[in-house]
Order: structure tokens, then C-alpha cells, then sequence
């Protein structure tokens, strides 16, 4: 058996200074190389705002870490990643001595703790104190008053510089980024508008991009009113990442709207789909699955494109796949054939999700695996409201705060 880990005192044995945040920024933990090299004490600490036991110097008019570091906090809580900043002067408050600042150069990284909703819960500051190393390039030897040649003070100067410069470029880089995450943010939701679905307030739906894309991507969701109080539910996946699958799918996504809104049935909307994507470019191999909801009949008649099956959780916990309607993806026969159409029956208080892969593959594994995985995080959630079962739903599936994948998600209480 592997021994129980004692985790206080491995943080409190930790050599690199630590100082962990919660999400408002108010001290909880410290660590003993911190304490050293602050010269606090934990009770001093514990309890304070970081600002307030960490202001600026009031004496030095350039000081700038509660601006610098203040930002790199409020990233770390928008964005949930890791923030590295570059070489920081920060003078600390010397105890012994109110009012007085003891000039300190710090490396610092900040890193966040998420909760199981994928939230930020906490923040570990972490610094390396290397005001040795620009002092060493002062003075080699403080006490003969020997100076820094003209070649070493051009190093230092050099260094903190490039150091200050690096900073900017990051920041003009963040900022870049930011415009272009708007830009395309628009976009998708420009692309994704459905105004039927404002009229269901029994349908809930969530849109995560992979991490690390400019939040468009070629998975979608729609919804669509039909006569005698019946709606269509439908998502989708196109190959690939970006702007480029972004189009694609706005163009499947209408042409699949329009489809449902003309045609008898579901497998008849994707046969005109498949006929449609043919004719676009980088359409091939998309998958998707379209469910019409028949609330008179109580019946769910699907079709699917070579996407995953949509699943059915009823109310008395139970729950079912609807995969006896699944063709090929889109485009993947020469010839036109009849798509497959099934259906099931429901109950009031059943519940319907269809979704990408993103929500529940993992590379490389079996695909009953990671259904299995679905049915499992689906237990318990039969009396959860549609919003709340999305959320918990990505939770306990690990990618509230999105995956390696794009993911759709669509919630509909029956």
C-alpha cells in the first residue's frame, strides 16, 4: 500500500516561497520558505487582502507590482490557466522598521486550484526572490566598494530591459488575443443564433470550443418550431478546428434548419443535407443527429449522420440510447440512399441530451467506454432543472471549463 501522504507538511517543506489566495484575494496559506523570505510571521499574513500586506512602495513613484501582479490575478480567475510574469521589482515592508521598504526583485508564477465545477477556488502564488543575482551584478564584492565595470552594467541594464520588454509584449499580446476571442465570439453567436430556441425554456444548451481556440469551431446546436407545438432538437460536428469549420457549419447548420422546417421527418432533413454538403467544401465525414419531438404523440423520431447517439434519462432513472437510426456521416456514400428513422416513447419529466464527442471521448479509447462514462455521470441528475443537469453534467465529466475537443450540449425536459 502506498503510504498516506501528510500534504501540509510536504507544502510547508516546500523550498520555493508559496502563498496560496482565495478567489477575492485574501491570504489563507503560507508557506515557510515565503515566511523567510518576506520576514512575516503566519499570523501576519493569514487573513490580509494581498494588497494590504503587500502594498507598493509609496516611496519609489514607479513602482508597478499591485498593477502588474493585480492583472496577472484577474487573468488567472477569467481564464483558469497559469500566468507567468516577467521579472518584477517589488519592495517589501521591512517589520522592524514602519514605513520603511527593502528594495527585492522577484520571479513570479500564478497558478489556480479548480474546483469540481471548474471554477478558480484558490490561487498559488509562487516566487522566486533574485534580487542576489541583480545585486551580484552591482557589486561584486559590496564590501571593497568595488563597482560594476562598464560591460556589467550594460548586462544588468540589458537584462531588465529585455525583461520589462518581454512584459509589454505579453500584455500587447493578451490584449491582441482579446480583441480576436471578441471578434470571433461574435461570430459563433452570430452563427448559432436560434430564435426559436428562446421560446423553450425547457431546453438548455452549452457551447465550450477546445481550450486554446479562439472560441469558433465547427460544432453547433439548433432548434426549430414546427407546427401542432412540435420542435426539432439537432447537433452537429465538422471536422476540424477554426474559422474554416466555423463557415462550414453555418452553412450545414441553416441548410439543416431550413430542411426540418420543409420536409416530413428527420431522416428526410438529412437526406437533403447529405445531398447539400456534397456540394461544400470541407463538409466530408460531418456528422449529425436531429430528434423531432412530438409532444402529442409523446414520441421522439430521430435520425443520426454517424454522430453519437442523443440519450434519454426518464425520470425514474433509467436510461436509454437512441441508436437504431445511425448512418454514415455526411457525404460518405457516392449515391444518394434513404437515411434510417426510428423512434421512442417518452414520458413527462424524461429527459433528452444530445451532444459532440468532445462531452465524452478521450484519444484512443473504446467508444462503449466513454458511453459508459456518460450513463454513469448521468445517475442521480433525473430531478435536476435542465440548466443546473448541463452544468453538473460537464462537472462531473471534467470539462466545465472545456476539453481537448469543441463541445455542444442540448438539455431538453420533456
Amino acid at each position: 500500500m502506498k503510504p498516506e501522504l501528510d500534504y501540509r507538511s510536504l507544502f510547508a517543506a516546500t523550498p520555493s516561497p508559496y502563498l496560496v489566495l482565495a478567489a477575492d484575494l485574501v491570504i489563507v496559506d503560507v508557506n515557510v520558505a515565503y515566511l523567510r523570505a518576506t520576514l512575516r510571521t503566519w499570523d501576519d499574513l493569514v487573513g490580509q487582502h494581498v494588497f494590504d500586506a503587500f502594498p507598493d512602495n509609496p516611496a519609489d513613484p514607479n513602482a508597478d507590482w499591485v498593477r502588474n501582479v493585480g492583472a496577472s490575478f484577474g487573468r488567472v480567475l477569467e481564464a483558469g490557466r497559469a500566468d507567468v510574469l516577467a521579472m518584477q521589482r517589488y519592495d517589501i515592508p521591512v517589520v522592524s522598521r514602519p514605513g520603511m521598504f527593502e528594495e527585492r526583485w522577484w520571479s513570479t508564477v500564478n497558478t489556480p486550484v479548480l474546483d469540481p465545477d471548474g471554477h478558480v477556488a484558490w490561487i498559488i502564488h509562487r516566487v522566486e526572490d533574485v534580487t542576489a543575482f541583480v545585486r551580484a551584478r552591482r557589486s561584486r564584492n559590496r564590501g571593497t566598494g568595488e563597482q560594476l565595470t562598464e560591460r556589467e552594467e550594460g548586462m544588468e541594464a540589458e537584462l531588465y530591459i529585455r525583461a520589462r520588454e518581454l512584459q509589454r509584449l505579453n500584455e500587447e499580446l493578451r490584449a491582441a488575443h482579446g480583441r480576436e476571442r471578441e471578434v470571433a465570439v461574435t461570430l459563433q453567436e452570430s452563427m448559432l443564433h436560434s430564435p426559436d430556441l428562446a421560446r423553450h425554456e425547457n431546453v438548455a444548451v452549452r457551447y465550450l470550443p477546445a481550450v486554446g481556440s479562439l472560441n469558433v469551431c465547427g460544432d453547433w446546436y439548433d432548434t426549430v418550431d414546427l407546427a401542432d407545438g412540435r420542435f426539432t432538437v439537432a447537433v452537429g460536428d465538422v471536422v476540424g478546428h477554426g474559422l474554416e469549420a466555423a463557415t462550414v457549419m453555418g452553412m450545414l447548420r441553416s441548410a439543416l434548419s431550413a430542411a426540418s422546417r420543409a420536409v416530413s421527418g428527420p431522416a428526410q432533413a438529412l437526406e437533403v443535407l447529405g445531398m447539400y454538403a456534397r456540394s461544400v467544401e470541407g463538409a466530408l465525414a460531418t456528422t449529425a443527429v436531429t430528434v423531432l419531438v412530438d409532444a402529442r404523440s409523446r414520441l421522439l423520431v430521430y435520425s443520426s449522420a454517424g454522430h453519437l447517439p442523443p440519450a434519454l434519462l426518464h425520470s425514474d432513472g433509467t436510461y436509454e440510447l437512441l441508436e437504431n437510426a445511425t448512418d454514415p456521416p455526411l457525404g460518405a456514400r457516392p449515391e444518394h440512399v434513404p437515411r434510417p428513422q426510428a423512434s421512442a416513447a417518452y414520458h413527462g419529466g424524461d429527459t433528452l441530451i444530445l451532444y459532440t464527442d468532445g462531452l465524452i471521448e478521450h484519444r484512443g479509447e473504446d467508444i462503449d467506454t466513454s458511453l459508459d462514462r456518460l450513463r454513469e455521470a448521468l445517475v442521480g441528475m433525473t430531478d435536476l432543472a435542465p440548466d443546473r443537469l448541463a452544468d453538473t453534467l460537464l462537472a462531473r465529466l471534467g470539462v466545465a471549463g472545456g476539453g481537448d475537443d469543441d463541445i455542444a450540449l442540448v438539455v431538453v425536459r420533456l
